[in-house]
């Protein structure tokens, strides 16, 4: 069985800092900056907010461009992960897009939520940013 995953900022009297971040997600930090970057020379309009949910009992990052988000993420004891949601619409994009199999095989059997299915990618290394990279760019161009 796998092992249930620990999101570290449960707090909500203690709002996320790049500092505090950066301190438990570790080496990633140079994977959290590449993403960051890329959307902030990208796409100029593009702002990410930290709120807490209590539904889920955490603060999660929103990244959004305009109106529309385009990503969330979780921070977790030495990395993050990084969720895109797609309506049904996007299939023929992202399995036509040069994306990991194993990426677009996630999507395709993921779990329906109303028209929606998430993508989520938990932050090993560079190519995991060259992914996300791609998923920000699909995410943007769709209506």
């Amino acid at each position: 069985m796998a092992e249930k995953e620990v999101y570290v900022l449960s707090d909500k009297q203690v709002e996320p800092t790049d500092e505090y971040i950066f301190s438990i997600i570790g080496i990633k930090k140079a994977l959290w900056k590449s993403i960051m970057d890329y959307m902030s020379e990208n796409y100029k309009d593009s702002l990410g907010s930290w709120n807490y949910y209590n539904d889920g009992k955490q603060w999660l990052f929103k990244m959004v461009l305009k109106k529309k988000t385009i990503f969330w993420l979780a921070v977790m004891k030495d990395t993050f992960r990084v969720t895109f949601y797609f309506g049904d619409k996007a299939e023929p994009v992202i399995l036509a897009s040069d994306i990991p199999k194993s990426v677009k095989d996630d999507f395709t059997g993921g779990k329906h939520y109303g028209k929606i299915r998430a993508i989520t990618t938990k932050m090993a290394d560079q190519s995991d940013v060259v992914t996300i990279k791609k998923l920000i760019d699909i995410k943007t161009k769709l209506k």
